[in-house]
């Protein structure tokens, strides 16, 4: 070869080199790593193949002069290439003949194949194959020049294999912290706001544009807090080597957070330190759960377990009370004294086996979240009957029935329909004055039944009306304290209704009383 086209080589190699090793996109290097190949060695195919780093299988990841059909054909003998039947290796025949038939297949006219392996640190990263339509001979020299460029040609493949990896292992960062169900922020070490997620962004009602680079205490304004917040623990010494809280400790708030739109919600922050090598804070990482709801049932289990407390103690104090009495050794107590105190530890376990009842369906109600029901035919008019009855003698407010003529049976479990009856039977007594009248009718139409229980007591504030078929809810008012109840009656009722596949309402005006409504379909 002339000194001059040695140079001109030279200078091409070393151009090509430099806009391969200048990318960092891995379709692009192959792509200009297949032209350069084309160019310097004068062929008419090529084809770049890439080990798998699973399977260690070789497949094609770019060509030139083939037809996409015969690519899948190409990997079949890729493979047959790289895993020779004998266990010595390859051999030059064998990767000749192979080789060959692989020049056979995409274009028989094809005379040489020059291939070269691309090796990174004695790690075998792929294949270049280029294919001429004519042969001619390869001097060392050539050799040399073309594992140079081969070497080269590695060297960009294993960056911009690292730097997709980088750059998909960070886009998966991303989508972990964008789609987490925690907000998270991101702290500069002077307490800046480096970077928010989206469920951040849904709790402190800040956008990301906005609270980048400011101050913390501007995004994080605390209505109430329990604890000191990551102010104090930095101050302390905390992700410092020689701190006094050690630099592997995080740190825990919670308090209620005052949202940019001035409403408050319960938080609880975490935050755990970043360190570069030598123990210097990075960054602070901080993970935030909306903690609301489970104040709320914090507070519920609080109010549920002294209401039950209560609610259980009293009648069987009245219970123990009466029996107390009526065993007494020192006192005849005529028939009419037993009689009635009887009746009234009769009506006492009464209440305390239908609270005992409400407890058990409210408890299946929340571990299976549905209401197994004992369907049968149900005469909701005869139940009702027996429900009134019953009630009515335990209390001073008359209980009228009005039930349409032909009122129909209708498909449901009876035991529980009747359990919606007296609850909203028991609450019209609890919340009506003595002596007004209660009543309990029933409508019907072709498709559904409707029962409903009206009474002329306090009636409802409109603005809880909707929360009075909540779990343990009462309503706020001066009756409330002085009336039984756990608050499960109405979520009951509820359920069960709504089981059976019907709808409960209410109307109600404060000081006319109010009228509950249940349908259930016919069918």
């Amino acid at each position: 070869m002339r000194p001059d086209l040695r140079t001109q080589q030279r200078d091409f190699l070393l151009e090509i080199t430099r806009a391969i090793t200048a990318q960092l996109d891995l379709s692009e290097v192959l792509r200009r790593v297949l032209y350069a190949s084309l160019v310097m060695l004068a062929g008419r195919v090529g084809v770049v193949a890439l080990s798998d780093k699973h399977d260690s299988r070789f497949t094609v990841r770019a060509y030139s002069g083939i037809a996409a059909d015969d690519v899948p054909e190409l990997n079949n003998k890729l493979q047959e290439l790289m895993n020779p039947q004998d266990e010595g290796g390859f051999s030059r025949e064998f990767l000749n003949s192979k080789l060959r038939e692989m020049a056979d297949e995409i274009d028989p006219r094809l005379a040489q194949s020059i291939a070269m392996p691309l090796v990174f640190a004695q790690k075998p990263l792929g294949l270049l194959i280029v294919f001429r339509s004519y042969q001619t001979s390869i001097t060392p020299e050539d050799l040399n020049t073309l594992q140079s460029f081969a070497d080269q040609a590695a060297i960009a493949v294993n960056n911009a294999q690292l730097y997709g990896e980088l750059n998909q292992e960070h886009q998966r960062l991303e989508a972990i912290l964008n789609n987490s169900g925690d907000g998270v922020f991101i702290l500069n070490p002077d307490l800046t706001i480096q970077r928010v997620n989206y469920a951040f962004e849904r709790m402190t009602g800040w956008r990301l544009e906005d609270a980048i680079d400011r101050p913390k205490d501007e995004i994080i304004v605390w209505d109430s807090l329990e604890r000191p917040d990551i102010e104090d623990a930095l101050e302390a010494g905390w992700a410092r080597s020689d701190g006094a809280l050690g630099r592997a400790d995080t740190i825990y708030v919670e308090g209620d957070l005052l949202r940019r739109d001035g409403m408050t919600i319960s938080i609880a922050i975490t935050y755990a330190p970043l360190l570069t090598a030598e123990g210097r804070l990075e960054s602070i990482i901080a993970s935030v759960r909306d903690i609301t709801n489970f104040r709320k049932a914090q507070e519920l289990q609080s109010v549920f377990i002294s209401t039950v407390q209560h609610e259980l103690r009293t009648p069987i104090t009245i219970i123990k009370g009466y029996a107390s009495t009526l065993r007494r050794d020192d006192v005849q107590w005529d028939s009419e004294t037993i009689r009635e105190n009887v009746a009234i530890i009769e009506d006492e376990a009464d209440r305390l086996t239908t609270l005992v009842e409400d407890l058990l369906t409210a408890s299946k109600i929340q571990a299976a979240r549905e209401l197994r029901l004992n369907l049968a035919d149900a005469d909701l008019r005869a139940v009702a009957a027996r429900s009134a009855a019953r009630l009515e003698s335990q209390t001073k407010h008359p209980i009228v029935l009005s039930f349409s003529a032909n009122f129909p049976i209708v498909r449901g479990d009876e035991t529980r329909l009747r359990q919606v009856i007296e609850n909203l039977l028991t609450n019209a007594i609890k919340y009506s004055p003595e002596d007004t009248t209660i009543t309990l009718g029933g409508r019907f139409t072709e498709k559904s039944v409707t029962v409903f229980v009206r009474d002329e007591g306090v009636g409802i504030p409109k603005d809880q009306i909707d929360k009075i078929f909540g779990r343990f809810y009462r309503v706020d008012d001066n009756l409330t304290s002085r009336t039984h109840g756990a608050g499960l009656g109405l979520y009951l009722v509820k359920a069960i209704v709504e089981a059976h596949g019907g709808e409960i309402s209410v109307k109600s005006q404060v000081g006319n009383g109010s009228t509950f409504f249940f349908t259930l379909p016919r069918d």
